[in-house]
């Protein structure tokens, strides 16, 4: 109906029309996803308000550990987002005990990779003090670090089974296991941050403790829902059957088509928390301010993410059947939906900036270090949805070597030194930081979309088994 009363609108949304049936798959795909993030934001909202209430110090710490782990955390969902791809396509086919086989392949993979960054940031933990941030910071930090740490392999295991469900089109059954463990989530903040109920008063560490036991609960949930549902019964039946020759296969199929997607997220990621390491150099008031503003900012990653992962599922599907218009029609039908959410994000931020700082912070000099970052906020809102439209577009091709290079073309040899430039070097501190930012998210938004035109005409010239071509 809401279709129908816009095409009475007449000719402007004419050369729109036949993308309808495409805004309809992705919003069917993409609300729950978004949802899902949502629900994301909503448990970093509240981590982010209850800390803060303990002092500016916990919120700076907070933010320290937050800005070394965010590395780690999205390269490990940019790996298991490569089994979105593999799935799809074997699930487009009606090759059921293939997904099953590929879900217990990318459930290995993603652990295995998970205990070696386990490994690494442990080691690290050793090092938080030569990182140049406020010596008084560190005894907060230090047990907040080690409880996040003990969370980044149950985090693995759910984002294999996540992306396995999202590439079967099932993206409802993550959202409503996030939903309940967000709740989770937010309860044990109350009860341990501030000390409710009886239970001890334990500031940013029970926040850290709250957050591992919604993890463990939520990927306890979705393993139950695998081994115990009788629609997964049929995957399950293919995870048995998984051994052997074929199971190492898999899993070199896994690692092929989603290392480089890794190493694409990690590079994106390294640049914020780059961001925040140099926010810290200028004092605890920017680094803080920092945080909360980008925690605001995730309102409109996390909901242009939602639909940029039904595009990836949906590209997926259509490279399974070798529909080659439809991978170009539900791409571009995902970058008007994108356009559409910066836009209403970026006036969101306008209106409401102020309001939503102050939730986060009751210190109002926090409060005014952070209304300098409300424009470049804004300004970055339109390449950060491109980018992310074109990323995932390519991701659901399988053909995900071209996001490496232009992540470490764009974040790296563009982003890095547009930060020191004006940040450091032009004494802008974090307002430089946040506009670097764009001029980072334009140059891979171009790049991206270069790399999708070149990765369809590729696979219509010849197309090849999805994931499997180690020239990608």
């Amino acid at each position: 109906m809401i279709f129908r009363g816009f095409s009475r609108l007449g000719a402007p949304l004419r050369p729109f029309a036949g993308y309808l049936p495409e805004y309809k798959n992705l919003l069917r795909l993409g609300l729950p996803v978004m949802i899902t993030q949502l629900g994301i934001i909503v448990v970093s909202f509240a981590d982010t308000m209850m800390v803060a209430r303990c002092g500016t110090p916990e919120l700076a710490a907070s933010a320290f550990v937050n800005s070394i782990f965010m590395v780690a955390i999205v390269m490990q969902f940019g790996f298991a987002a490569g089994l979105t791809p593999l799935v799809g396509s074997l699930f487009s086919r009606g090759d059921s005990s293939g997904v099953g086989g590929m879900l217990k392949a990318g459930v290995a993979v993603n652990a295995a990779l998970s205990v070696g960054f386990t490994v690494l940031l442990g080691i690290l933990y050793f090092f938080i003090d030569r990182l140049g941030q406020d010596p008084a910071l560190l005894p907060l930090a230090r047990p907040y670090y080690l409880i996040v740490l003990a969370s980044l392999v149950p985090m693995a295991v759910f984002n294999a089974f996540q992306q396995t469900s999202n590439g079967c089109t099932d993206t409802a059954t993550p959202m409503w296991l996030i939903i309940a463990s967000n709740v989770l989530n937010i309860i044990g903040n109350w009860l341990l941050i501030g000390g409710e109920l009886g239970f001890p008063r334990l500031g940013l560490t029970g926040a850290g403790l709250s957050t591992l036991l919604a993890r463990l609960v939520c990927v306890a949930g979705i393993v139950a829902i695998y081994l115990c549902s009788r629609s997964r019964r049929k995957y399950m039946d293919g995870w048995r059957m998984a051994r052997g020759a074929e199971h190492r296969r898999r899993c070199r199929t896994v690692w092929t088509t989603s290392w480089p997607i890794m190493i694409q997220s990690g590079i994106e990621c390294f640049l914020w928390s780059f961001g925040g390491v140099v926010s810290g150099w200028f004092g605890k008031i920017q680094l803080a301010s920092y945080q909360v503003v980008n925690v605001v900012a995730q309102l409109g990653f996390m909901v242009y993410m939602g639909f940029g992962v039904a595009t990836s599922i949906r590209v997926a599907n259509y490279v399974g059947l070798a529909d080659w218009r439809g991978v170009r029609r539900i791409t571009v039908a995902g970058l008007h939906i994108t356009l559409l959410l910066a836009t209403l994000a970026s006036l969101g931020f306008w209106l409401f900036f102020h309001p939503l700082v102050g939730l986060f912070t009751p210190d109002p000099v926090v409060q005014a270090a952070a209304v300098p970052l409300l424009l470049p906020l804004i300004l970055y809102q339109y390449g950060d949805a491109v980018q992310l439209t074109y990323a995932n577009a390519l991701r659901g091709t399988g053909i995900v070597r071209p996001l490496m290079w232009s992540a470490l073309i764009s974040y790296i040899a563009v982003g890095v030194p547009a930060i020191m430039a004006l940040a450091q070097w032009a004494g802008m501190g974090n307002v430089g930081v946040y506009y670097s930012f764009s001029i980072a998210l334009v140059s891979v938004a171009v790049l991206y979309r270069i790399s999708f035109s070149r990765a369809v005409r590729r696979l219509e010239a010849g197309p090849l088994i999805v994931g499997v071509s180690e020239g990608r």
